[in-house]
């Protein structure tokens, strides 16, 4: 598969969703709604639950699965309340000593003229920030798209993994192509030249593990999950100011 290949891939219909994630993984989740300031976003779902008898804070942006839940979700992309929302979870498991895992899935955040009214790019940094150095191991998964400060709202988590036909970049295509050579038609161009797949961002340092999808059947989720519980593990192993440097140095690097 080439770059567009793969960028039409992590857009399928049907693709399992930040949901279909959590039910196959999370077991008693409770989501938790809103940010305590503005309302509740459901384009990003939050709640705790647990993975291998550890409790975890899981924050997800939701796509949807079908027309009526899409419009309900915003297609996946979240408001500044979202990111709030997000950050609010990730003080909370600071303060519980919760694992957080993060589960990106966005053509990037939304761009209207309330979201950005309601301090959009505001929003996504402090969620940066307060994510950079938050005490307690963290973890993010890209399982379709990652577009844009949309995902970067959300991984800056100690290890950033990726499902093999997902991709991460600063922006999509269609919009490289039509900035760069004002014609959208050059889009797969734009696609090889972003080194947004999977190997290319590995090969970058931008992720540190690439997940193999198996056709997202039930050995997919089982495994995935043990990798996930048996680095929460690990990291929760590490001195907690250790773990907040660690995790800023690798930002730092790029």
């Amino acid at each position: 598969m080439n770059a567009y290949d793969i960028v039409r891939a992590s857009r399928e219909k049907g693709r399992p969703t930040a949901q279909k994630y959590i039910d196959e993984m999370v077991e008693g989740f409770i989501e938790l709604h809103g940010d305590r300031c503005f309302a509740d976003d459901a384009a990003i779902i939050g709640g705790i639950g647990r993975m291998g008898g550890r409790p975890v804070t899981v924050i997800g942006i939701e796509k949807g699965a079908d027309t009526k839940s899409k419009v309900a979700r915003n297609f996946g992309c979240a408001h500044p309340e979202g990111y709030r929302k997000a950050v609010r979870l990730m003080q909370q498991a600071e303060k519980f000593h919760r694992p957080v895992l993060c589960l990106v899935d966005t053509s990037g955040a939304y761009c209207g003229i309330g979201a950005e009214e309601r301090g959009q790019s505001e929003a996504i940094a402090t969620a940066i920030f307060d994510m950079i150095r938050l005490k307690t191991p963290a973890l993010t998964l890209i399982i379709g798209e990652g577009g844009s400060g949309g995902a970067l709202g959300l991984s800056a988590a100690d290890e950033v993994w990726i499902t093999e036909t997902s991709t991460y970049s600063v922006i999509s295509p269609e919009g490289c192509a039509s900035i760069l050579w004002k014609d959208a038609s050059k889009v797969a161009q734009a696609a090889e030249c972003l080194k947004m797949t999977a190997p290319d961002l590995i090969r970058l340092g931008a992720v540190e593990r690439v997940i193999p999808e198996q056709g997202f059947s039930p050995a997919f989720y089982a495994g995935l999950k043990a990798q996930i519980v048996s680095f929460f593990e690990e990291k929760s192993r590490i001195p907690v100011d250790s773990l907040v440097e660690a995790r800023y140095a690798r930002f730092r690097k790029f």
